[in-house]
C-alpha cells in the first residue's frame, strides 16, 4: 500500500464529490481502478478508479458517488478533508486505449466516466492519438456531473467528441444545493444533447464493427449496454467493460 493525503474535496452534488490527493507514486496504469481505504473506515477497502493518468508527481483524482446501501462511499462524499491520508493500493484491470489506431468508442453512465477520462488524458500524449467518441450519460440534466470539464476537453482536442445523454430532459424538483453552488453554463446546447438511455442511444448508431469500444458504469447499465451492443452487431471482442 502506498500513502496519499487529500489536498481538495470538491462536493459536486448531493451524492458526488472529487477528491484530489498528492503522495507516493501508486503504479497503476490509466484506466485501472485502485484499492482505497480511508480514515473513516480504515478497515476495509473499496475499489476506485482514478481520473487522472499516472503522474511522476503523485497526484490523484477520484470521483466519488455516495451510493443509497454504501458503507464507505457515502462517508467519502460527505466527510472527507484536506489533510486526510489514504492508503491506496492494488492497482488492477485490463481496460485500455490499443495502438491499432482505430476509432476508440466510450460510454460512461455517471461517475464511471473517471477511467475513461484518465484513458483520453493518457493518449492526449500520443503523436497521433485516435478519433474518441465519448457518450456520457446521467438520469437527468444535473447529473451531467462533469459536463463543463468535458467541454473544454473536446475544444481543447480536435479528436475528441463529446455527447451528453440524458434519460429525462427536466430535472428532478427537488433541490440539490451543491448544483446550484456550482451551476455553470457547460457550453453544450440542447442541441448537442441525446436523450434515452445510453444503451439504446449507443445502439442506435448501429455496429461498431471497426472500433474499440470501452464501456464504464454501474453494473446494471454496464450490462444492458454491453448486450445492446452485441444485439446491433458490435463484435463482442471490440468491447471492454468495467462496472464501477
Amino acid at each position: 500500500m502506498w500513502t496519499s493525503t487529500v489536498v481538495e474535496h470538491h462536493r459536486l452534488r448531493h451524492d458526488i464529490a472529487v477528491v484530489r490527493l498528492i503522495g507516493e507514486v501508486v503504479p497503476f496504469r490509466a484506466g485501472q481502478s485502485v484499492a482505497v481505504a480511508v480514515p473513516q473506515h480504515r478497515e476495509v477497502t473499496r475499489r476506485l478508479s482514478p481520473a487522472l493518468p499516472p503522474s511522476l508527481d503523485g497526484k490523484l483524482e477520484f470521483h466519488v458517488r455516495a451510493l443509497p446501501a454504501g458503507f464507505v462511499s457515502p462517508g467519502i462524499v460527505a466527510d472527507t478533508k484536506p489533510g486526510d491520508v489514504w492508503q491506496v493500493g492494488d492497482p488492477a484491470g485490463e481496460m485500455r486505449i490499443d495502438d491499432s489506431g482505430r476509432n476508440v468508442i466510450m460510454i460512461a453512465g455517471g461517475t464511471g466516466l473517471a477511467p475513461l477520462r484518465a484513458l483520453i488524458l493518457n493518449v492526449s500524449r500520443r503523436r497521433n492519438p485516435p478519433n474518441v467518441f465519448l457518450f456520457f450519460g446521467g438520469r437527468s440534466p444535473r447529473e451531467l456531473y462533469a459536463a463543463d470539464m468535458l467541454y473544454l476537453l473536446s475544444q481543447r482536442f480536435d479528436w475528441l467528441t463529446v455527447v451528453p445523454v440524458i434519460e429525462q430532459l427536466l430535472d428532478p424538483k427537488w433541490p440539490d444545493k451543491w448544483y446550484e453552488r456550482v451551476k455553470v453554463n457547460f457550453g453544450f446546447t440542447v442541441d448537442d444533447v441525446l436523450q434515452g438511455t445510453l444503451a439504446d442511444v449507443v445502439g442506435a448508431h448501429g455496429a461498431f464493427k471497426d472500433s474499440q469500444v470501452l464501456v464504464c458504469g454501474s453494473p446494471a447499465m454496464t450490462r444492458s449496454t454491453v448486450d445492446r451492443l452485441v444485439a446491433t452487431g458490435t463484435p463482442k471482442e471490440n468491447i471492454s467493460y468495467d462496472p464501477y
